[in-house]
């Protein structure tokens, strides 16, 4: 047997000029059921860039632990938010995919646009292979990952390096790392933010949630803390905003382990108690409203925040298929097409 994956000989010797865009998101559960989210925890966390402690004594405690009692919690949550069309983050990334294909059609642009999920489906693996025999000779990825992280970015780089490590023939590839600063990702969350205070008035306090990571990380080295700053900095920047109009905190803490400050919940938790009774919210590290963001934040958080005191909690969903977010993503993909 071979060592390396190719094509017959006949697909060997046709032309191979297809370009591909491929959007990489994190993932979603098939299903909102508990043997569902089972599969795709089991698969999430086992991943060493997600979780980095010892191996074995994680393994111990993922499946004689939190894959016992985790899926049955997660699942019920997933119910919540879960569509006719299933998941919310399967359906938006699909929209998302379908749009920046016709932008490149309306141009004219003979560019393949397709995604897959790090964890779950449509895998790397299929999804690449596929790409394969469709005859794609150049290939520019975009993770859907604002600001670079290991456990997310990294993460689909090793998963894309995994098959194509396999490969006899491989197709030119361009991975793009991060957009944290790009002018026009900043654009579309400003116009965002902006859209919402135009139709609802300026809140007391904007409150910009960043997906959290252990703080241990930051100290390894890892940048996403300080590209999750810059992203505010600049976003506010263009807004007008002053330092006491807004603050950058973080969600999503999982473990005992300390992570990065301050926490979404407790920020929210002390404004309400400091009279602050006006919040808007957004999620800038999010590409696609997901369960972080329609439960965590949308209900959970907001609970937090009224039972301490607030009175008007308003989420600015993610930046999903709007228009400025995929004219953005052509932007960023164009000058690796050529």
């Amino acid at each position: 047997m071979a060592k390396y994956i190719g094509l017959t000989k006949e697909q060997g010797h046709q032309k191979r000029s297809k370009v591909t865009v491929l959007l990489m998101n994190l993932g979603t559960p098939s299903a909102p059921t508990t043997s569902a989210v089972r599969r795709y925890l089991a698969e999430f966390l086992a991943d060493p860039r997600v979780v980095e402690i010892p191996k074995l004594l994680w393994m111990i405690i993922l499946h004689g632990i939190i894959l016992r009692v985790r899926p049955a919690k997660s699942a019920a949550l997933y119910k919540q938010i879960w569509g006719e069309s299933g998941s919310p983050l399967m359906e938006i990334t699909q929209k998302q995919t379908a749009k920046l294909a016709e932008r490149f059609r309306e141009r004219g642009d003979d560019i393949n646009v397709d995604f897959c999920m790090r964890y779950g489906e449509p895998s790397v693996k299929d999804t690449l292979n596929r790409l394969h025999q469709q005859g794609t000779d150049k290939l520019v990825v975009l993770p859907l990952y604002p600001q670079y992280a290991a456990p997310t970015t990294a993460s689909a780089f090793d998963a894309l390096t995994l098959e194509l490590r396999n490969w006899r023939y491989l197709p030119s590839v361009h991975f793009i790392n991060t957009y944290h600063d790009n002018p026009d990702y900043i654009a579309a969350l400003t116009e965002s933010i902006q859209r919402d205070f135009d139709k609802h008035g300026k809140p007391k306090k904007l409150v910009i949630s960043y997906h959290g990571m252990p703080e241990r990380n930051l100290h390894l080295g890892d940048p996403y803390s300080c590209f999750c700053h810059k992203t505010t900095r600049l976003v506010v920047e263009k807004l007008g905003l002053t330092e006491s109009d807004y603050i950058t905190t973080f969600q999503s803490r999982f473990g005992k382990a300390k992570w990065l400050t301050p926490y979404t919940d407790e920020t929210l938790q002390r404004l309400g108690n400091e009279g602050v009774d006006d919040v808007a919210i957004i999620c800038p590290a999010f590409s696609a409203d997901c369960l972080e963001t329609l439960e965590e934040i949308e209900h959970e958080n907001r609970q937090v925040f009224i039972e301490a005191g607030g009175k008007q909690y308003r989420y600015i969903a993610a930046l999903n298929d709007d228009d400025a977010h995929i004219a953005m993503m052509e932007n960023l993909v164009k000058p690796y097409l050529v």
